[in-house]
């Protein structure tokens, strides 16, 4: 079995990361020259492409094969410095930047329970890289090899890895006390909803069209959208009066209760079934990870 360069396969994995070879390059504080030789040298050695030049730069599946063992070999690194750490705990942490740790979380999990779970490994310098993409989409990271770990919806494991279920976050739909006054003195009906404008992450999201179809039994939901990228954004959104957030009713709870925001369907709630998915390795930090995320999504996501 061959055994490849890890420099040259950190200098795959920075181009992927980045986006590209300028970026790379300044990254691994080289020159793009340097990570193209790199690149053909391991290229070379695999006997196969690695990389497709597009816009965006995507790995190829050897590609991908690649990236998975590099950031397997980071996490047995960072189980390393874990382990080291203890036998010295005076040693300053000599973790390299470029060796980041990194999971693929979707944006309301953030904005809501997650951060808690992760407080006591980054306090322990855990170079820890948090990518956020749609709940539907971030078993894609995993799949790429991109990141060791992600909360998704999707219920079936990968190959090669493990599946433990989270919990489910509740969705409901509020406006602002004075929008919904204006525009749903009713609340959310059936007859209305065509009426106002939603809130959405972007073109993939379709959470408030699954939340009105289920709400009202409805097969097929076209609705207008304003796009805005993030939780707390769209918090800010609805709060300004700008149209309807179906939002976590975890961060939905204080503006209901403060009365400056309004449910508009009371005792409908859209629940989503989260579930993290890790590579099936033994690997103390792993473990951890893993075991902090349960932990909070116990204290907070219902079962």
């Amino acid at each position: 079995m061959s055994t490849y360069d890890p420099v040259a396969l950190e200098c795959l994995a920075a181009i992927v990361e980045e986006g590209g070879f300028e970026r790379a390059a300044q990254r691994l504080n080289v020159t793009q020259s340097a990570v193209s030789q790199r690149l053909r040298a391991l290229e070379a050695q695999v006997g196969s492409v690695l990389i497709v030049r597009s816009r965006p730069l995507r790995p190829t599946p050897a590609g991908r094969l690649l990236l998975k063992h590099t950031q397997q070999q980071r996490l047995l690194r960072a189980d390393l410095e874990r382990d080291l750490q203890e036998l010295t705990p005076h040693t300053p942490d000599g973790t390299r930047e470029d060796e980041r740790i990194s999971i693929a979380i979707n944006a309301d999990s953030i904005a809501t329970w997650a951060m808690g779970a992760l407080h006591d490994l980054v306090r322990q310098h855990l170079p820890l890289e948090i990518i956020v993409d749609d709940q539907d989409f971030t078993q894609e990271w995993l799949r790429s090899g991109q990141v060791l770990g992600c909360v998704t919806t999707l219920e079936q494991a990968l190959r090669g890895c493990k599946m433990l279920p989270l919990g489910a976050m509740h969705y409901v739909a509020v406006a602002s006390t004075d929008y919904a006054q204006q525009y749903l003195p009713q609340g959310l009906t059936p007859h209305n909803f065509r009426e106002v404008s939603f809130l959405s992450f972007n073109r993939k999201d379709d959470m408030a069209a699954e939340f009105v179809a289920r709400a009202f039994g409805l097969h097929r939901v076209a609705l207008k959208h304003l796009f805005v990228p993030g939780s707390e954004a769209q918090m800010r959104a609805v709060a300004a009066g700008w149209a309807v957030g179906v939002v976590p009713e975890l961060l939905a709870r204080d503006p209901i209760a403060n009365g400056s925001m309004v449910d508009l369907a009371p005792g409908r709630s859209l629940p989503i079934q989260l579930y993290w998915h890790c590579w099936n390795l033994e690997s103390e930090l792993l473990d951890t990870l893993s075991r902090a995320l349960m932990r909070a999504a116990t204290r907070s996501l219902s079962t």
